[in-house]
């Protein structure tokens, strides 16, 4: 059973969201959400400077079995993009919670977000 990081807030599209309320938010995407991809082979991330908007598509993500769009779990400008899953989307797979980050974003208002028991409890996820 995939792992749902406790110390995350989820979008019901499968997206986590980590903040400390002092910078960026970093978002990904959810264990569950890789493990029901398969084997990411491309992912296409909003541009550094762009607005992005709670619950809205920013992005795509492809496996060996579809391809998904990726939704902004919170309205705000992207800041960072994570070049690393770029140039290796496995690492999605392997390491979603990690090194798997898609982008960073100065939120300015929060979608609707789950918290992580709420989104195990939906998902089939393991806290």
């Amino acid at each position: 059973m995939a792992k749902v990081a406790a110390e995350l807030k989820y979008s019901a599209e499968h997206e986590w969201i980590a903040t400390d309320g002092s910078g960026p938010s970093v978002v990904g995407v959810s264990a569950v959400a890789a493990e029901a991809l398969g084997d990411i082979v491309y992912v296409d991330l909003p541009e550094v400077g762009a607005t992005v908007t709670a619950g809205e598509t920013c992005g795509e993500i492809e496996s060996t079995k579809s391809v998904s769009d990726l939704y902004s779990p919170v309205t705000g400008e992207v800041i960072e993009v994570n070049d690393g899953v770029v140039s290796d989307p496995a690492v999605i797979n392997s390491d979603p919670y990690g090194a798997g980050w898609l982008f960073k974003v100065t939120v300015t208002e929060e979608g609707p977000l789950l918290s992580a028991a709420d989104y195990a409890a939906a998902n089939g996820g393991e806290l």
